[in-house]
């Protein structure tokens, strides 16, 4: 199975190229992604935990990778993960038993690394991958609004 890492990785070089081509799209992509995932009226772990719910039900394993990673570095618990996987399950049947599991180990493979900050190399690679944590934008290299 391929992990979260090499998954993020995978995406790097392609989504560069996107990002030049239309480079546009990606930066009001960035100003949505801040609007909508900062702290607010709910906190900014939760939004991730929402987010990595609804990786799982479009299946989308970019996203399962970025919004894994991002609620590690947001402090969310494994405990929340969990019970979020578990609505996740509750709304999506047999493909949430899938996809939820997934993003529950990508969880943890940020989690037990403590190392879900920004530039993560990849495992078994010197070439480092760098896919925002948190956004599904493949290959973005810094927070939006940095």
């Amino acid at each position: 199975m391929t992990t979260a890492r090499e998954i993020q990785y995978e995406l790097k070089a392609s989504g560069r190229r996107l990002r030049a081509a239309i480079p546009e799209v990606y930066a009001g992509y960035a100003a949505l992604h801040g609007a909508a995932m900062g702290d607010g009226a709910l906190p900014a772990g939760v939004k991730e935990l929402i987010a990595l719910a609804i990786a799982v039900t479009r299946e989308c394993d970019g996203c399962v990778a970025a919004h894994a990673q991002a609620a590690a570095r947001k402090g969310v618990t494994a405990a929340e993960v969990a019970e979020a996987m578990g609505v996740a399950i509750l709304m999506n049947g047999g493909p949430g038993t899938v996809w939820g599991p997934r993003a529950y180990a990508a969880f943890e493979e940020f989690a037990a690394s403590g190392d879900a900050a920004y530039g993560d190399a990849v495992p078994g690679s010197a070439v480092p991958g760098s896919a925002v944590p948190g956004s599904a934008v493949p290959g973005s290299v810094s927070p939006p609004g940095s």
